[in-house]
């Protein structure tokens, strides 16, 4: 398991689709294998994780598309802000 925000993101979407093979950068809803149900199981993932809340004004698709968007919302979320 990684200690990084990336890394964490990464983990746990392997976890649940350990045959599923992707990048960073790469759009993980085009890719097929996410559903709303995992759009949500995703959501709750990084405000457990990360002890943040996300706001309903970044409850937007963008910031999911990928473990780098994702990262990035983090980022904002964070008053320290994670790598």
């Amino acid at each position: 398991m990684s200690d990084t925000t990336a890394g964490k993101i990464r983990d746990f979407i392997t976890g649940r689709f350990p045959t599923v093979r992707f990048t960073d950068e790469e759009d993980i809803f085009s890719l097929g294998f996410v559903n709303s149900l995992f759009a949500m199981e995703l959501v709750m993932h990084i405000e457990k994780t990360f002890g943040a809340t996300i706001p309903n004004d970044e409850l937007q698709i963008d910031n999911f598309r990928s473990v780098t968007s994702m990262t990035g919302l983090v980022g904002r979320l964070s008053p320290a802000g994670v790598s």
